[in-house]
């Protein structure tokens, strides 16, 4: 997620801000931007694309003194990462500036009424917009016309507002997307994250969905979007810096995987519409590409091509056309026939992975169409495919993937059924069930961790002397059981292996006794019979086992040793939360064996080299 800082108080403002930022470096941005309204009432902004130091440079013998002001870090979402796109964002007065976590859904429709009413919005982003409709709104009161503001916005979003008029106030808001608030003295902070002002305070206020925070430095008044007061708690922290840049997790993973329902949401924000239906625009221009496609060749590695594996599965069962996910570093050394009917999706977290660019250009060279998937705006693949679809999960710092696998899936999830519907081969009943499926989808990844987070240590120290795992699943559960093997032998160095379950007996049966476990992905599906059979080969060998099951699956506890349940869901998406028990399992392995979590041994968070 982007970075957000606000202070008003006796203090300058600038250097403040500027610290704050610095403590939210590690998060991840594309650029960064400064606003501050000295004594006479003056507005000075400055942004620049990069690194904090490139902002810091610009400023430097030019900042103002002033005693309030707020202050951003980017990760691009709507817009390339550059100085125009950077926050903060101003109206068409110049009065007021925003800053934005999140994603505004309704965005065009705002932005198209804007500009027929006369307003000039110069940038590519959604945050723009925001600034424009509080300038509407405003009549003298800051937070009576955010609060108006808010009432016209669909989508996540943590804001925070500064009038150049209202030279000690701040009005922040979140809906989905954190945002947090700080007392100390005769002064008071907002931002998105602890880390970014721990340093001046401990005394911490978390503002609860549709809150509207008016800060000043005498104190804050939190309402809800129609005015009313609300009363919310202030919380002591007593974190170490480190342990605020964690959110109080012990490790980034842990913070990541809990960060998965938050990460959907912005997934999936403005994909699924609340009338039923599947909406991906990036993919609008290839339409006629997409209607004339004979087959679809998926290439990825690691995490990616797991959660390729679903896209494949998904596109062939709503499309009818033959798809299939390959591993990058072999597609370009034994390519399949390409040509201009040939649809090529590349997966890839970064956006700089070196096999998956490889088989990318080679693709691009023979006259293919090519759809990306990535986290990054901005990235090496951005310049290869002719669209591109974004995963919004924000920054992920531990090497081992979480947030971005689960929203992998349910891009190319979107992307499968978006690609059916320009091809007229998927009803409406069957969009429908979708969109309601992936609204439900963050809620029910929350319920998964709450309900599997406490007792995954315990279950963990049971299993953690194990030989090996033996992972196992059919259908859409093989992806989740090779991407749960994989995570346990990336952070806790454990050997795991990942199988289709009906190749047990072809080999692989011979491993399994009582010091290697059988791991089951048993949850709800097509094929649920079948993969019963399979556990039940497993404990004939002795071999204990644990499984992933649906709530309300009462036979599974009678052939496995521990149960994780998960909410129930489109099966399609049952990757998504079947991953997730398996996340905690692999992480609280490792922390039982010692092992560096966020930062395993022999591995990198991006793959730059062949």
């Amino acid at each position: 997620m982007c970075g957000i800082v606000g202070y008003t108080g006796p203090r300058e403002a600038g250097p403040i801000l500027i610290e704050g930022l610095q403590r939210l470096e590690y998060r991840g941005y594309d650029s960064a931007g400064i606003a501050l309204v000295d004594e006479d009432g003056d507005l000075f902004v400055e942004k620049k694309a990069g690194k904090l130091a490139n902002l810091q440079t610009a400023i430097a013998d030019r900042t103002p003194h002033a005693a309030i002001g707020l202050a951003h870090t980017r990760w691009a979402t709507h817009g390339r990462p550059n100085d125009l796109n950077a926050h903060p964002h101003q109206d068409c007065t110049g009065d007021i500036t925003v800053i934005h976590n999140g994603i505004i859904e309704n965005f065009s429709e705002l932005r198209d009424g804007l500009e027929a009413r006369g307003h000039a919005l110069t940038s590519e982003t959604d945050t723009e917009a925001i600034a424009h409709l509080v300038e509407e709104a405003y009549t003298g009161d800051l937070a009576d016309a955010v609060r108006a503001t808010l009432r016209q916005l669909d989508g996540a979003y943590a804001l925070v507002v500064m009038h150049k008029r209202e030279i000690s106030r701040l009005v922040g808001a979140r809906q989905d997307v954190p945002l947090v608030v700080g007392r100390h003295g005769e002064e008071s902070f907002i931002a998105s994250d602890v880390a970014a002002i721990l340093a001046h305070t401990n005394r911490i206020m978390f503002l609860e969905e549709g809150d509207v925070a008016d800060v000043r430095p005498t104190g804050v008044v939190i309402t809800n979007v129609d005015g009313v007061e609300q009363d919310r708690a202030e919380t002591l922290i007593d974190w170490t810096p480190e342990a605020a840049e964690k959110g109080g997790f012990d490790h980034f993973m842990l913070k990541e995987i809990h960060e998965q329902p938050e990460a959907l949401r912005q997934c999936i924000a403005g994909r699924a519409t609340r009338d039923g239906h599947i909406r991906l625009v990036e993919i609008d221009g290839l339409a006629e590409q997409l209607r004339a496609a004979t087959r679809v060749e998926l290439v990825a590695c690691g995490s990616a091509y797991y959660a390729a594996l679903v896209g494949a599965a998904a596109i062939e069962e709503w499309t009818g056309l033959p798809a299939r996910a390959t591993v990058g570093s072999e597609f370009r050394y034994s390519p399949p026939p390409l040509d201009g009917k040939t649809l090529v999706i590349a997966v890839t977290q970064s956006g700089e992975t070196a096999d998956t660019i490889a088989p990318t250009r080679h693709a691009r060279e023979r006259g293919c169409p090519i759809v990306a998937v990535t986290n990054t705006v901005g990235s090496a693949i951005t310049r290869e495919a002719d669209a591109v679809v974004f995963l919004q999960a924000g920054p992920e710092i531990a090497v081992a993937a979480s947030k971005t696998f689960t929203t992998q899936v349910t891009t190319l999830v979107i992307l499968a059924a978006a690609i059916a519907r320009i091809r007229d081969t998927f009803d409406e009943a069957a969009e429908r069930e979708l969109a309601d499926a992936l609204h439900a989808l963050p809620a029910a990844a929350q319920r998964a961790i709450d309900e599997t987070a406490p007792g995954a240590p315990a279950i963990a120290r049971r299993y953690v002397n194990s030989r090996g795992f033996m992972f196992v699943g059919r259908g859409y559960g093989m992806p989740t059981a090779l991407e749960g093997a994989l995570k346990l032998k990336e952070v806790s160095y454990v050997h795991a292996e990942g199988y289709a379950a009906g190749e047990l007996k072809h080999g692989p049966i011979s491993l399994l006794d009582a010091e290697y476990p059988l791991v089951a992905v048993a949850t709800r599906s097509r094929v649920y019979d079948k993969l019963i059979s399979n556990v039940m080969e497993g404990r004939a060998r002795d071999a204990r086992v644990l499984a992933v099951a649906t709530e309300g699956d009462e036979q599974i506890g009678r052939y496995a040793d521990d149960v994780w349940y998960v909410p129930a869901t489109h099966e399609v998406l049952s990757p998504v939360i079947g991953i997730i028990p398996l996340q905690l399992f692999a992480y609280h392995v490792a922390v039982a064996r010692g092992t560096d979590v966020d930062q395993p041994r022999n591995l990198a968070k991006s793959v730059t080299v062949e």
